[in-house]
């Protein structure tokens, strides 16, 4: 039935009648169809998503096909009837087919994210940056989407608009520059694999020291130790020096270095009844008896008097101490043998002779690690006044009150 048809019933009536009337019946048309579509469509097709296992339809069809591609079929409907109303049909229409294309926006870039999120859950994509991908495809779509939209609104075509922007594009890098930034850092990230999702960084500069939550275009989200969370633009990222801490977790060993500081006054060199003693040490009793028998070789080759202390060799509490430390942590079964393993003794200083512990536990865990940790120094902090070592520590408020207390000569 053509237009001049149906005008003929309205004869005699003001124009608005026949127009008010087909724009109503259109609205009634449409949500009709509306409601066909979410009631006996969407159920349908939930029906038959539910007979699969995967929950990717499930989520398409709820958060894609429901709560957007299905108000396609209503803007259709009055597409289609506003073509009985020439009066409005000139405007009306393009601006329904810009609500189209937007809703087809909308729906494509639900899918992205639906789709990102149902790879983000694979073991293999769990630590890639896919949603930072997702955002730049997000991003193209919509820049592309949005030209089109207007390039019906304005009824002029795509191909011009796009040609205009290459005259702007001075003005687009300088709009996009922090998208264009991150868009780069993100690929960095992918190629160079410097940051995973679940990787514990440290990032100084931002006072970010926790798990990585979450890697978008845009932005690195940090979950401190402390439960705050600590933003940082992707691009940032990328220019400024961060520690990451996965090449720990992944050899099995975490370091300690650590030192015991040894007041000088206390060294001493061993005498017989203090090497009586160390011999009941069980860790360094064939230490000390092949040492002695070493020591002694070498000074009856050298024909050295050993009256005097000084000349020739000598075994020193301090030496003892820290072959006693060595061998405590090689029988000691948290620590992990396969990686660096140093007793050593730094320079002399105004606190002394320092003893570094330098070694690896062969647990990562943060709270392990610290109670490995602290088990061992409880261990040699306690004895070493049993070599006639003294642990150097400055002078406390009660060392004064000790001194001023002692009766005067």
């Amino acid at each position: 039935m053509s237009v001049d048809a149906i005008r003929s019933y309205f004869e005699g009536y003001p124009w608005w009648a026949y127009s008010g009337t087909v724009v109503l019946v259109s609205f009634l048309l449409s949500w009709l169809v509306f409601v066909i579509t979410r009631r006996y469509l969407i159920r349908a097709l939930s029906n038959l998503t539910r007979r699969s296992e995967s929950t990717f339809d499930d989520a398409v069809l709820e958060n894609v096909i429901s709560n957007r591609l299905a108000h396609i079929a209503p803007v259709l409907v009055l597409y289609a009837m506003l073509y009985w109303v020439p009066e409005i049909t000139f405007w009306a229409r393009p601006l329904l087919l810009a609500v189209i294309v937007l809703i087809i926006l909308l729906s494509i870039g639900a899918f992205l994210n639906q789709t990102t999120d149902f790879l983000q859950q694979k073991s293999y994509f769990r630590d890639k940056p896919v949603k930072s991908y997702g955002q730049v495809l997000k991003l193209l779509i919509y820049l592309l989407g949005t030209i089109i939209i207007v390039g019906i609104v304005t009824n002029s075509s795509p191909l011009t608009l796009l040609s205009g922007l290459g005259a702007m594009t001075a003005v687009l890098l300088f709009i996009f520059r922090d998208t264009i930034l991150s868009l780069i850092a993100s690929i960095q990230i992918t190629a160079y694999d410097l940051v995973r999702v679940g990787d514990w960084i440290e990032v100084r500069k931002y006072g970010a020291d926790g798990d990585v939550i979450d890697i978008s275009l845009h932005t690195v989200k940090i979950q401190n130790w402390d439960k705050t969370i600590t933003i940082i633009p992707t691009h940032k990222l990328i220019d400024e020096t961060f520690i990451n801490w996965r090449g720990m977790q992944q050899s099995g060993g975490r370091r300690i270095k650590r030192a015991i500081h040894i007041d000088i006054n206390s060294i001493q060199i061993c005498d017989e009844r203090m090497l009586e003693e160390f011999r009941k040490i069980r860790l360094i009793t064939e230490y000390i008896e092949s040492k002695e028998k070493e020591i002694d070789d070498h000074n009856q080759a050298l024909d050295i008097d050993g009256g005097v202390k000084v000349n020739g060799r000598r075994l020193t509490n301090i030496g003892t101490f820290r072959a006693y430390v060595t061998a405590y942590l090689r029988n000691h079964e948290r620590i992990n043998h396969d990686l660096t393993f140093l007793i050593r003794q730094l320079p002399p200083g105004n606190m002394g002779v320092p003893i570094e512990v330098y070694v690896f536990t062969n647990d990562t865990v943060w709270a392990n690690y610290e109670a490995i940790q602290a088990d061992i120094f409880d261990h040699l902090l306690s004895i070493v006044p049993e070599f006639g070592l003294r642990v150097f520590q400055d002078p406390s408020g009660m060392d004064f009150r000790n001194i001023s207390q002692q009766p005067s000569a």
